[in-house]
């Protein structure tokens, strides 16, 4: 799953990736509305948390920008303004949910979670590669009917993989969207951690997922 956390404070906005994060959730972070709204018509985001008060273009602004452009994807707005007038015009704006700050962490997550259990109703949670199954809302991967336990960056990877599965995604690709760096010095990152999802998914199969296409770079397909 794939979240748009849009928040200026940005020590905030890193404590509450950072948590995310290790709900194995894949998270971009967008500092002002108008980055916001570039990011959330360039990507495709399962959910956005956004906040009100921000730098050259307001949440409310930017919230109902979205809706205006018929783009229906979840939206939490996270915010100090705690009144009743202010939760009634988030709302009112395209909001899904209202939570104000502060916040109890675990009650965040909960909503975050009761948002993509909703705008997921419709749609199968589960990607599938042959036998090797991961569940967007669960976290859970199994292969063959064995649950695989993988940390946070290995589930993230083998998602994005499986979200692009029959098409090669370069190394380039892979740190952007996992580590969200483009630094050369990752290439290595990326190429440990694909050997550590082998090592936990294809190693005992008699099946190989994972493939190197060299000078490009991976692929699962079955």
């Amino acid at each position: 799953m794939r979240i748009l956390l849009v928040e200026d404070e940005k020590r905030l906005a890193t404590g509450i990736a950072r948590g995310l994060k290790d709900e194995r959730y894949v998270v971009d972070i967008a500092h002002d509305g108008e980055n916001a709204l570039f990011l959330a018509e360039t990507n495709i985001y399962d959910l956005i948390i956004l906040d009100l008060m921000l730098p050259k273009k307001d949440g409310l602004s930017v919230c109902k920008e979205l809706r205006n452009k018929k783009m229906n994807v979840p939206i939490l707005m996270l915010t100090a303004k705690d009144t009743l007038k202010d939760k009634v015009l988030g709302l009112e704006a395209g909001a899904d949910d209202y939570l104000t700050k502060p916040f109890a962490f675990a009650e965040f997550l909960a909503r975050v979670a009761a948002l993509l259990r909703r705008n997921r109703q419709d749609k199968t949670t589960a990607l599938k590669v042959a036998d090797l199954i991961l569940d967007q809302l669960s976290h859970k991967v199994s292969r063959g009917g064995k649950e695989i336990t993988l940390t946070a960056k290995e589930y993230a990877l083998l998602e994005y993989l499986m979200l692009h599965s029959g098409q090669v995604v370069s190394r380039t690709m892979i740190s952007e969207h996992v580590w969200h760096e483009d630094f050369d010095s990752l290439t290595n990152f990326v190429d440990v951690y694909i050997n550590y999802l082998r090592n936990k998914i294809d190693k005992a199969a008699k099946k190989k997922l994972i493939r190197t296409i060299h000078g490009a770079g991976y692929m699962i397909k079955e």
